[in-house]
């Protein structure tokens, strides 16, 4: 943990140099020259003498900057300068205060601060008040017990001993407030929020980061209030929540500069390339490290020179350049043991040893990961110790000695449970569970895993109502659901794998739906999806589930470990109950094909023509001979339905619900091509879930809002509004959306076709469209969609801007309203698209049903203004004659695709939730 207090002195000596500053200084006299006798020298001379003071306090010659300070004060006197007099006076005081005489140190500041007020000079004023308040602190017994409590938790927490950490630094935080001591106050939080962090409890972490904001606020600590800023930014980066880490290091660095914080800017920019680091842009992540590399060079900051270059090391570590990292890091071990930071050097010591066993040479990373442990357990660092524990493991594991492997694994589990770390509990856990697998011991593997999926649990329960959070932190604990799903079905549990495939997804999104459906409005905690359950929702939707599980593995090629996909699980949910396991082999693709399955996913939707974009109505060209485009859709036939089309109803009338997961979203399932070029829409009627317990919710939204013949009177219908201003990308110049011709049509013709107003150009006010939407039923949106695949939440659609309006409403905006509508249809490019999660699709329909909706109607791509337009009138023509959202889909993607064959046409539009 860190300490912001700074030494008595150094505090002293930046009150007295930031806030009297002495400007103009002639150059040092030499001894031998005689004193000037103009009032004008005799000043210059004086202030000479305290600017000499200032530095010999600043290095500590106490004595000389007595003397120094003593001579100035005669001549300030002698020419009857009150300001110089009443500031050499303060200057006196603090030195006096620095040797320990505080009697002589509080009368000299007595006297200062009565000039102070005499000539009205706040500034001085309140610097006096300031030390005085200091000299009179070290008299009183309560400070003293507060800073020593201050000073133990410090201690504690940085040799992991959280729970002791967090006992000292209450009571010194309740000892500083009742003495009102406001910078105490403010150091004290921030070392309890940086414990919380190191806790994994990132909520009261940021909670406390945000006490001490206020503080170094109200105090005008601009230092405390950037530090402060930083420190939320981590915790908010923990979390995922990269967009507002970036932020608040953004206004860290501002402040840095503002004041000339050359540390502090070195800190911020270390901050800000760590979240592009974590955001993949790496390129901009290195050139913020370099940044702080050079800062940290011109200042002689040899340990943020060593922590920059450790940052690269993991960079390049991560972009799989090992030797590039391996060079960065035996720079940092270099600094680190030069200036003796022991805790650098192990960490040094550490990531030498991941990059070596990356590469496979095992000799070189037991033998760092050893001087790495060595080094924590003789500093009595637990969290270092733990660390290099694992990675020892994960070492002799990539060895094959599993035995070693599961011993240090053990080891490492019980510190993180020692020093109450839930995080490194979680991680050692699924660790320890890989280590039992690859052995063979599956029943221990089981044991330890199911555990582990309990601490992320309990972990995501600290998150209160937070659903962003729970979604961030959940895509850390992903792996451990996959690895028991692996142990599951190697003992032929399937039906046990089912459910931890669906406990281990959009559990974010159940909390908060199951939350806003309780009538008692606050957070329920949903029923864990037993086998019963998700049988239950299949009889109750009337339609067979189909639910996919991606599995990945570590695999060494040539030498080096590398994750691939290795299989796909699916699990087939008939209406009568029945459940069927099957599945794929995904390795071909990447050892005999050079793809993934989300690069196919990919190369389907582009060989096709579509494509991703923040503008609709671009112009798509298609080569109806290109077999590429068409063997791709074969090819994930192949994968995603060959091995279940057995378990599949003849009648193209019956519902079938996929829940995809991961790049799965992005599959255009109606499109899929049998071997004889047959579209699976031609054979089945398709909609798409995020999981099987969400279906279970938007049924209970859907009896909530209850059912009723589509009609005018009740729908919102827009298209085509005065289009506003949008960035490409963060941080380019806005540039104004084209209009939609296309858009307004279709508004228009179903309108007519509804016997309703439509809201067009600018009538599409974001303002009414907003205070309408809660009194609508059917809502029908066709514009621009913007869709944000780091955040998700940003994802938006375009409306009129007005007043305070930008005109975009975004995902997150609409998360906060309360909606009653049975049907949204955004009739836009890339609506279903956002961010992609364990917690499935954040962006628009997420936030759409979260906000109420039971069905919503989006695209997965940039669709063609003309086709899109035909097929939505088809699809309200249909609606009309019957209340199967789901049937009046279909059979306008058959209709549409007479005139428009290329699938970009007619196969965009996916819908989510229910049928009816």
């Amino acid at each position: 943990m860190r300490d912001r207090k700074l030494s008595l002195t150094a505090l002293i000596t930046l009150i007295l140099t930031v806030s009297l500053p002495i400007t103009n200084l002639p150059p040092l006299f030499q001894a031998s020259q005689v004193l000037a006798q103009t009032p004008a020298d005799r000043k210059a001379e004086a202030d000479r003498l305290l600017n000499q003071g200032f530095e010999q306090l600043q290095t500590s010659q106490f004595t000389a900057a007595l003397e120094s300070g003593q001579q100035a004060l005669i001549i300030y006197r002698e020419i009857k300068d009150r300001q110089g007099e009443g500031r050499t006076l303060i200057f006196q005081g603090a030195a006096h205060l620095s040797l320990g005489d505080k009697a002589r140190a509080i009368t000299y500041l007595e006297q200062g601060l009565a000039i102070a007020k005499q000539i009205n000079n706040q500034d001085l004023e309140k610097n006096a008040q300031v030390i005085l308040q200091l000299a009179q602190d070290q008299n009183n017994p309560r400070k003293t017990e507060a800073d020593r409590l201050l000073e133990q938790g410090i201690k504690q927490g940085t040799t992991g001993q959280f729970e002791a950490a967090l006992q000292s630094l209450q009571q010194s935080l309740i000892i500083y407030r009742q003495i009102k001591d406001r910078q105490g106050e403010g150091n004290a939080l921030g070392n309890l929020g940086l414990a919380y962090h190191f806790l994994g409890d990132y909520s009261k972490a940021i909670v406390y980061h945000q006490e001490i904001l206020a503080i170094a606020r109200e105090i005008k600590d601009r230092q405390g209030e950037g530090n402060a800023l930083g420190n939320l930014g981590i915790a908010y980066q923990a979390l995922g929540d990269y967009s507002k880490a970036i932020d608040y290091h953004q206004q860290h660095l501002v402040i840095a500069r503002e004041i000339k914080d050359r540390r502090g800017e070195g800190n911020a920019l270390g901050n800000l390339g760590n979240a592009y680091h974590f955001l993949g842009d790496y390129p901009k992540a290195i050139v913020y490290h370099q940044e702080i590399l050079a800062i940290a060079r011109e200042i002689k900051d040899r340990q943020g020179e060593g922590n920059a270059l450790g940052n690269l090391g993991g960079i390049y570590s991560y972009l799989k350049d090992y030797r590039q990292a391996i060079d960065y890091h035996q720079q940092h071990l270099v600094i680190a043991r030069e200036i003796k930071d022991r805790q650098g050097e192990g960490k040094a010591l550490d990531n030498l040893g991941f990059a070596y066993s990356r590469l496979g040479d095992y000799k070189k990373a037991i033998n760092y990961c050893q001087q790495s442990l060595a080094i924590a357990r003789e500093i009595k660092d637990r969290r270092g110790e733990g660390n290099a524990l694992g990675s020892l493991a994960l070492t002799y594991e990539n060895l094959g000695d599993y035995p070693k492997a599961i011993d240090y694994h053990q080891q490492s589990l019980a510190i993180a449970r020692e020093i109450k770390d839930r995080f490194g509990e979680g991680q050692s856990l699924n660790n320890l569970g890989l280590a039992y697998q690859k052995s063979g011991n599956l029943t221990e593997a089981e044991k330890t895993l199911r555990p582990g999926i309990e601490v992320w649990e309990s972990l995501r329960g600290t998150l209160g109502k937070n659903d962003s959070y729970k979604v961030s932190i959940f895509e850390e604990q992903a792996r451990t659901y996959r690895i028991l799903q692996e142990v599951l079905i190697a003992q032929n549990k399937t039906n046990d794998a089912l459910e931890i495939s669906e406990r281990g997804r959009s559990r974010a999104f159940v909390e908060l739906l199951t939350s806003r459906l309780s009538s008692k409005n606050i957070g329920q905690i949903p029923e864990k999806p037993t086998l019963l359950l998700l049988q239950q929702i299949a009889k109750q939707e009337n339609a067979t589930l189909i639910e996919y599980s991606i599995i990945y593995n570590d695999v060494k090629i040539q030498g080096k470990q590398e994750t691939h996909e290795s299989e796909l699980y699916i699990w087939v949910i008939k209406p009568t109950g029945e459940v069927t396991f099957r599945k794929a082999d995904l390795k071909p693709l990447w050892q005999k094909e050079n793809t993934t399955l989300a690069k196919l996913v990919t190369t389907s939707r582009n060989s096709i023509g579509a494509r991703s974009t923040a503008f609709r109505g671009i112009k798509v060209t298609y080569n109806p001979n290109a077999p590429k485009g068409k063997n791709n859709l074969k090819r994930l036939h192949e994968l995603l339905i060959n091995p279940i089309a057995s378990l599949l109803s003849k009648n193209s009338s019956d519902r079938i619900i996929f829940i995809p997961q991961s790049s799965l979203f992005l599959v255009p399932f109606a499109a899929l091509q049998d071997a004889d070029g047959k579209y699976l829409i031609e054979k089945h009627t398709i909609l798409t879930s995020p999981s099987i317990q969400v279906l279970d919710l938007t049924h209970k939204q859907r009896q909530r809002i209850g059912t009723q013949p589509i009609q005018g009177k009740d729908t919102l219908i827009v298209g085509n509004p005065t289009m506003p201003f949008v960035a490409p990308k963060i941080g380019e110049t806005p540039q104004q959306l084209i209009p939609l011709p296309g858009a307004e049509r279709e508004a228009i013709a179903i309108s007519k076709l509804l016997k309703t107003e439509p809201l067009i150009g600018k009538k599409a006010t974001e303002a009414t469209v907003v205070k309408r939407l809660p009194q609508a039923r059917f809502i029908h949106l066709a514009t621009h969609g913007i869709f944000d695949d780091i955040q998700g939440l940003n994802s938006g659609i375009a409306l009129t801007p007005s007043g305070k309006d930008d005109g975009l409403l975004t995902a997150s905006e609409i998360l906060d309203l309360k909606l009653n509508a049975e049907l949204v249809i955004l009739s836009a490019c890339d609506t279903g698209r956002g961010r992609l999660t364990g917690d499935g699709v954040i962006g628009l329909s997420r936030s759409l049903i979260s906000a109420g909706v039971p069905s919503v109607l989006v695209s997965l791509w940039s669709v063609p203004d003309a086709p899109t337009s035909l097929l939505m009138t088809e699809f309200y023509q249909n609606l009309q004659k019957s209340q199967d959202k789901a049937q009046a889909l279909r059979q306008a993607m058959l209709t549409t695709m007479k005139n428009n064959p290329n699938p970009v046409d007619w196969a965009a539009f996916t819908l989510i939730g229910e049928a009816e």
